[in-house]
């Protein structure tokens, strides 16, 4: 595929191709609509090498909930999107307005789980499948028929014969219960029939209807012979057979006749002494030509029921290992069993014998709530171990809706090779799902049918191929899905796409806002790595978290083994077992860093608590790196200005030089304390954490002389945290103290208040002393008088404090309080916030906001990180700004 260059010739917008690209970090049924949003996305994702590496393209999948929603400002079904066409009326029936989306899980077998998000309708529940469609029911009789990829809904109509009660599964007729097992889609609504003709089979345990035609009404399929419960049902050959609970077969021909039972069930003396088949479920099926009829009976499965009277097989596991975030259990032979049958259905009166099926060949059946799948399967292997995909094997999970207890083991796989034992797992460990488990195998095949009208396409046009195509409402439902960088990416593709992304109605990003830049949740708690991971992209994906919305994904592939010592703009300063470098969040362009001068300094791993020694002094901490100045272009990438923060020390390295010592020759053991350090003006300033001290050099001068001392604002027996910061106009030096503790009386923990905005914890304490003092280094210098002025405001900016550079951000359209004393919105203008100040910072994890101009009583709102797992964190979080103007600069010089 055609990468996507900018004027200097360079791919870093998008090094494996765009689509590939946003394909891969989308969803998977969201990437599939990308797909099959255009004719040059089909061709270009069917020639794709890497596309199907990253999403399971045609693997048969578990599909089953979520434990987390899409926020609806996270979600791509939910916003409302405005579309414009001459000459269409609105069509109320597939209008997007108010269409939700579910976060689930797709569980494929030799792979971890990854997201995907599809129509939902509100209470919905899912109660059957067949390629493109899901079936879903409401109350009260609110069954649809659901595209999971275009949205598309088909409405069914109500069962006049049945009466509907306060359960949606259960229903009344002649006085009798109907519980609803499944809806069977036989044959899918396709495209050549305007979506109006297809076949669909409510299964109940005592009845059965068959609906062809949406226009039309459900037919109820008498059964004056049915002693036993049905169990599933197909359409085949124009022909409805059922099977019941105990094996009983029945067939109907609604032009002509019916029931007619066919056979009775088919079980093997050995079977049939132990009474195994009295646990086990019955299923229809087609064989892979379609020519004959497939009796599957799996037996051994519990769920939980009373068997009084049964020989109850306990399915007690005999091995396990676990694989791909999910513990893969096996079980010895005569726990669990398999049995499928043949029948050539081309003659019923009388019917022709079942015959036992040996094989399956390359094929495999997946069985469920779903309409039978029957696909060829490939063995293989990884890691010298049998991949849980294997052909000659029946695959089952849940054989009804609504089951007051899952099955156990919940996923199996019987494998008709002899040799071969029954494996199986669960998808859900709390058993706490709103769903049912499902098979379904996610694919763009269909795309050419789905024929959406244009204005519910992903692209308009697109005729030539060009991302330009893309509507903003689509750019929107992309970068619903894509982490920042990629966002920033996409916007760097051409002018129009930059437009389009920087409008961003939808604000799923919220530019130019500080955000904490931070490890997931899955890193803070007790969580094994394996587990964690599975559900990320790859460890090096990062939360970005705006303070009032929700979080978004930042992907950082250059962290990997890394970890960031600081950050200014796009560049963050990061470090391995190696050597130090800047990296560009956005383009990852990597500027190696010299290493610190061994005459003075001896070196050692980075580590959580990266420590070094003086040849002639004691152990020294690195504390963070400030990236005084970042690197840009018409520097050729050579100009910046970076502080080596030590406890004891400082370090200062200009572009293309070397690292310098700044010696401040105190005498031993009074060494410095320094705590913070930035540049200003050609000097570099660092204030003492002991009594607030600021020392300063002139960096002109080569030989860095002994130092200024500025005397603090303020001297009293209060223990302070001190940060520096330029002015808004870079003009003058600030220092800001915080009291160093926070708390309440008697060591008493305020309760956590979850904020449902971004998923933080707040928390509120007691007022919090903040002063803000600043002067003109340079003039008072020369003057000799050092005097600090007291700032009682920061009018319409807030300062934004830590491991980063200070960020000094314009919040003029945000308010200074809450109108009801509340802790949020928690950004706010004239606010000092605070977070982690150094990479060494392990006490509890606050991060303050702090009011220059609190009313009285007003509390400090503090965001709580957990407390629990912080040693194992290895990143501290920073506050970071997203912005997109760094896609201006490699936008190509003409329009596309």
């Amino acid at each position: 595929m055609a990468r996507s260059i900018n004027e200097s010739g360079s791919s870093w917008v998008f090094p494996d191709g765009p689509l590939e690209e946003i394909a891969s970090r989308c969803d998977v049924i969201t990437a599939a609509s990308l797909v099959g949003s255009c004719k040059f996305y089909h061709d270009s994702a069917t020639q794709s090498v890497a596309l199907p590496a990253s999403q399971p393209f045609g693997m048969p999948c578990v599909l089953h909930t979520h434990q987390t929603e899409v926020p609806p400002a996270h979600n791509p079904f939910y916003r409302v999107h405005k579309f414009k066409q001459e000459g269409a009326q609105k069509d109320k029936q597939h209008d997007a307005k108010d269409r939700k989306g579910t976060l689930c899980q797709l569980t494929p077998l030799d792979r971890i789980s990854s997201d995907a998000v599809i129509p939902d309708g509100g209470t919905g529940m899912w109660a059957g499948a067949n390629g493109d469609w899901i079936a879903l029911l409401g109350f009260p009789w609110n069954w649809e028929l659901v595209n999971v990829y275009t949205g598309r809904r088909i409405p069914l109509p109500p069962i006049s014969e049945f009466k509907s009660t306060p359960d949606k599964l259960v229903f009344e007729s002649n006085d009798q219960h109907l519980q609803l097992l499944k809806i069977a889609i036989c044959r899918v609504p396709t495209a050549a029939s305007n979506y109006t003709s297809f076949s669909v089979l409510a299964i109940f345990n005592a009845a059965i209807a068959v609906l062809h035609c949406a226009s039309s009404r459900w037919t109820v399929l008498d059964n004056q012979f049915l002693a036993y419960g049905y169990s599933d049902a197909i359409i085949h050959k124009g022909i409805v057979f059922a099977v019941t609970q105990t094996g009983e077969v029945y067939a109907w021909n609604q032009l002509s006749w019916g029931p007619l039972l066919i056979s009775t069930a088919p079980i093997p003396p050995e079977l049939d002494e132990q009474g195994r088949y009295n646990l086990g479920s019955w299923w229809l099926a087609r064989s892979p030509d379609g020519s004959r009829l497939f009796l599957v009976h799996t037996w051994g499965v519990t769920d939980g029921r009373d068997y009084t009277g049964l020989v109850r097989i306990l399915p007690a596991a005999a091995t396990s290992e676990g694989r791909h975030g999910r513990t893969i259990r096996g079980y010895g032979k005569g726990l669990l069993g398999c049995e499928v049958y043949s029948m050539d259905t081309s003659q019923l009166m009388p019917p022709r014998p079942w015959r036992r099926i040996i094989s399956l060949g390359s094929y495999s059946l997946f069985l469920g709530v779903n309409y039978p799948i029957i696909i060829p399967v490939e063995d293989g292997a990884e890691h010298d171990r049998p991949n849980m995909a294997r052909s000659n094997s029946v695959y089952t999970s849940h054989h009804a809706v609504g089951l007051a207890y899952p099955p156990s083991p919940e996923i199996c796989r019987f494998s008709l090779n002899s040799e071969d034992c029954t494996v199986g797992f669960q998808t859900n460990i709390r058993w706490t799902w709103r769903q049912v488990p499902l098979w379904l195998i996610p694919s763009f095949a269909n795309a050419r049918q789905w024929n959406l009208p244009s204005r519910h396409r992903l692209c308009r046009g697109g005729g030539d191929g060009h991302l330009e195509a893309l509507t903003g409402d689509n750019i929107d439902l992309i970068a619903a899905h894509l982490d920042v960088t990629y966002t920033v990416r996409l916007a760097a593709c051409s002018r129009e796409l930059y437009d389009m992304i920087s409008k961003d109605e939808g604000k799923m990003h919220h530019w130019d806002e500080p955000c904490l830049l931070m490890p997931p949740p899955a890193y803070w708690f007790d969580e094994h790595w394996d587990v964690a991971r599975a559900s990320r992209l790859h460890d090096t994906v990062y939360d970005l978290v705006p303070l009032d919305h929700p979080r978004r994904s930042v992907a950082l592939p250059f962290m990997h083994d890394r970890k960031w010592l600081g950050a200014n703009g796009d560049w963050i300063a990061a470090a391995d077992h190696h050597e130090w470098c800047l990296v560009n969040v956005y383009t990852e362009r990597h500027i190696p860093l010299p290493s610190l001068p061994d005459s003075k300094i001896r070196h050692s791993i980075v580590s959580s608590r990266p420590a070094y020694s003086f040849n002639w002094r004691p152990e020294i901490y690195l504390l963070k790196i400030v990236i005084c100045q970042v690197p840009t272009k018409g520097g050729r990438y050579a100009d910046y200005k970076l502080i080596a923060l030590f406890d004891k020390t400082i370090f200062y390295l200009e572009g293309g030089g070397d690292w310098r010592m700044l010696e401040a020759l105190t005498p031993a053991p009074d060494y410095p304390n320094y705590c913070d350090a930035i540049e200003l003006r050609g000097h570099v300033f660092a204030v003492d954490e002991t009594d607030g001290s600021t020392y300063f050099w002139d960096t002109a001068n080569e030989n860095l002389m002994l130092p200024f001392v500025i005397p603090p604002p303020v001297v009293d027996d209060q223990q302070y945290a001190w940060f520096l910061a330029p002015s808004a106009d870079g003009k003058r030096l600030m220092i800001i103290l915080t009291v160093n503790k926070i708390g309440i009386a008697n060591a008493e923990v305020p309760p956590d208040i979850p904020y449902a905005a971004n998923g933080l914890q707040l928390r509120q304490y007691p007022p919090v002393a903040t002063y803000v003092f600043e002067l003109d280094p340079l003039s008072t210098a020369r003057a000799g008088d050092f005097l600090w002025r007291q700032v009682n405001s920061l009018s319409d900016h807030s300062l934004f404090l830590g491991l980063n550079y200070p960020i000094i951000a314009n919040l003029k359209k945000r308010e200074s309080k809450a109108p009801d004393g509340t802790l949020v919105p928690f950004m706010r203008k004239n606010c000092v916030y605070t977070a982690y100040r150094n990479i060494r910072y392990n006490q509890y994890p606050k991060i303050l906001r702090c009011n220059l101009q609190p009313d009285e009583g007003e509390t400090v709102g503090v965001i709580s990180l957990p407390k629990d797992g912080w040693d194992s964190v290895r990143q501290a979080a920073m506050w970071f700004k997203p912005a997109l103007n760094i896609a201006r600069s490699v936008l190509p010089l003409k329009k596309q």
